[in-house]
């Protein structure tokens, strides 16, 4: 089973290196291979924890039924949220399989633009090279491991900051300065090392699946097909294009598990009442309607009306698209916003929000200023909910909850996936 070989980590020093682990490693564990977990009493209190913790991922995993109906289900127990073994085995397979959204195609528009990114130990950069092909790849030097490149812009080729290795757009590796007398080198086994990139409407996707050496090339009706299944037509359809102009970019640094911020997402407008009095008033919520596809879900919900001034953000309908495992997609009145969840450790992660409006309102400087306060409002709403869950969940008190079937299926459609990846061989 996947959960066997993810086991098996914890039996080497590799596990140590992952920049993603570091803060969770067993002390005292060394650069020993074949460690063998019947030696346990011969470590420190804290490694014995965490050895452990992984011995316990296939329990901890079988601990959610997805046999059992929404009705009738318990919510996955608060283990999934706070061990940091079990952030071990999603890294693993929940994020290094299928298609994950990157960026947006407004960042690599012409040749030689590039941006750069992560997501636990990897570190990528997507560009366009002179040509204008898209590419992706690792982000590392393969002399001594430096980033290549930070942040975004436009590059000629990539020059580590480390020793001056030159790489091309295109990957090849360009220069290797001062390695006279190095013996058994050939310089095209040492260039940059691919990923799958793809794009669909507006959005960069990549893949960190590691057999990507010969799958590059992919027709947009595959990628579509893979990322979004038969909820494709609904997007499609529901003004999400690329005719829409990035307006700016958010990041909020929130102290819960990456899955809270999801889960909050996910129960259908079940908290707005309670905790966004502000944007309550301005949608139906007895019109809320949840639609579920493959790995896809998509919630609905009607404006109570439509303000004719300069401030109507949220227009007649909105649309509220979460693509497994953790993007999100809202599309209001003139605006959408997609949300980036990407975890920074058990109990902390990053949320990146996108913002993009109808090219018509781009240099409406008040409305777009009011617009962004609105949403800012309900961001912080979100986060002192999200981050008081995370406090509840580390809690003695709390070991699984229960679901609101007529509200919360999407919610319960994610942990069903999130089973059904942590399961697969």
């Amino acid at each position: 089973m996947a959960i066997t070989g993810t086991l098996a980590l914890f039996h080497s020093w590799e596990i140590l290196e992952t920049r993603a682990f570091v803060s969770y490693s067993p002390p005292g564990l060394g650069f020993r291979r074949g460690f063998s977990f019947w030696s346990l009493s011969r470590r420190s209190p804290e490694t014995r924890r965490w050895i452990t913790g992984a011995q316990s991922l296939p329990r901890l995993v079988e601990e959610f039924d997805p046999k059992v109906p929404i009705e009738e289900a318990v919510t996955p127990p608060s283990s999934w949220y706070t061990e940091p073994s079990f952030l071990a085995l999603e890294l693993d397979h929940v994020f290094s399989r299928g298609w994950l959204a990157a960026g947006f195609t407004e960042q690599i528009k012409n040749p030689h633009d590039f941006f750069t990114g992560s997501l636990g130990n990897v570190e990528f950069v997507i560009c366009r090279d002179a040509s204008g092909d898209l590419r992706a790849f690792h982000n590392v030097c393969r002399h001594h491991a430096s980033l290549l490149a930070s942040g975004s812009g436009q590059k000629s080729c990539f020059v580590c900051p480390y020793h001056g290795w030159t790489y091309g757009l295109d990957g090849a590796l360009l220069k290797a300065t001062r390695i006279s007398g190095i013996k058994n080198f050939h310089k095209d086994d040492f260039g940059l090392i691919p990923l799958k990139v793809a794009t669909w409407g507006p959005f960069v996707l990549i893949s960190l699946e590691k057999d990507c050496l010969h799958q590059q090339n992919r027709t947009r009706e595959t990628v579509e097909n893979e990322w979004l299944g038969q909820a494709s037509e609904i997007l499609n359809t529901g003004g999400i294009d690329s005719s829409l102009k990035h307006v700016c970019r958010r990041e909020y640094t929130i102290q819960c598990n990456w899955k809270v911020f999801c889960d909050n997402y996910l129960d259908g407008g079940y908290h707005v009442p309670y905790a966004h009095g502000g944007l309550a008033s301005g949608l139906h919520l007895n019109s809320y309607s949840t639609h579920i596809f493959e790995k896809v879900s998509v919630q609905r919900c009607e404006s109570t009306s439509v303000d004719t001034n300069d401030y109507d953000r949220l227009g007649s309908k909105a649309l509220y698209a979460f693509i497994y495992p953790n993007f999100m997609i809202n599309r209001y009145g003139p605006w959408m916003d997609t949300n980036l969840v990407l975890p920074l450790g058990p109990t902390k992660c990053q949320v990146i929000f996108d913002y993009f409006l109808d090219a018509s309102l781009v240099d409406n400087k008040e409305f777009i200023e009011e617009s962004l306060k609105q949403s800012e409002q309900v961001q912080i709403e979100d986060i002192i909910l999200c981050e008081g869950v995370q406090r509840g969940l580390e809690s003695p008190a709390y070991t699984s909850g229960r679901y609101a079937p007529s509200v919360e299926m999407a919610m319960h459609h994610f942990h069903l996936l999130l089973h059904q990846s942590l399961n697969k061989f």
